[in-house]
């Protein structure tokens, strides 16, 4: 009896360590999970946290919202990022805002139209004019007549007349050049903000970039002189003539990006090729 009561001590005691074994591996795999999950919540959060986008578009020569320097018209109007109606077709190029940008102005379009025809008139006409200069009227000869007086005085009135016109018409051909400037910063005015694509015939020469935009170095509408200077100066920045700030485009012959200042600070920017004409 003795020895049997020490076998049924021995085999609890073997259930219990059976038991307290298990029961510790058990828990060793609850910890491995509860660190498995624990892992798997920080790498999801870590995930999570990550950026999901590249931030907004820079301003470039090189590109913007897929409209390139040089792209053909309808190469342009296919990437979808501008409106199909033009809002301009001053000296011959074709221009068109961005979508979501302002409806064409017929008003405007109308005067454009009216300023560009008269100027190619009265300059074809001035043009014409240059090339016949008022024959003089001559000095009469020793014992002409009465007659041969009256008809050089004739001549010389008709000359006097024909420099009179001829000088109205190169006032009126210089006004008109005048008219044709004015209209074009009225134009560039409208669309300052808002932006706009510029098509010649051979391809894209000037691309205005909306207000929101910006260029690589933080360059933008509200930007001062000094930030300017600061992003530029030393890769060739320069005043122009025409008051905008100028910066020759590497590696791209002709192209420019073209700051417009109003009060110290920036009020637009475009990268523009002059040199490509409209027709």
């Amino acid at each position: 009896m003795g020895k049997n009561r020490g076998r049924i001590r021995a085999v609890g005691v073997g259930v219990s360590v059976v038991l307290l074994v298990a029961g510790a591996a058990a828990c060793g795999n609850d910890d491995k999970d509860d660190k498995k999950d624990t892992a798997k919540a920080g790498s999801t959060a870590v995930a999570s946290a990550a950026p999901t986008s590249k931030g907004p578009e820079a301003f470039s020569a090189a590109g913007y919202r897929g409209l390139k320097p040089a792209m053909a018209k309808d190469a342009g109007l296919a990437t979808g990022a501008l409106e199909t109606a033009p809002v301009s077709l001053l000296d011959g190029c074709t221009d068109f805002v961005y979508k979501g940008g302002p409806a064409p102005d017929k008003t405007r379009m109308d005067a454009e139209a009216a300023t560009e025809a008269r100027y190619k008139d009265l300059n074809a006409k001035a043009d014409a004019a240059r090339g016949k200069s008022p024959a003089p009227a001559g000095t009469l000869p020793p014992g002409a007549s009465a007659k041969d007086a009256a008809a050089a005085a004739a001549g010389s009135a008709a000359a006097a007349k024909d420099s009179a016109a001829t000088a109205q018409l190169m006032a009126d051909a210089t006004q008109s050049i005048v008219d044709m400037w004015t209209a074009r910063e009225t134009r560039d005015k409208a669309f300052l903000a808002t932006g706009r694509a510029s098509f010649a015939a051979s391809g894209l020469r000037e691309l205005v970039a909306p207000a929101e935009a910006k260029t690589a170095e933080g360059i933008g509408v509200g930007s001062t002189v000094d930030d300017l200077q600061r992003a530029y100066g030393a890769k060739g920045l320069q005043l122009a003539k025409s008051g905008k700030y100028e910066l020759p485009v590497e590696g791209q012959q002709g192209w420019k990006y073209e700051f417009t200042v109003d009060g110290g600070k920036v009020a637009g920017m475009a990268v523009a090729n002059r040199d490509i004409k409209c027709t």
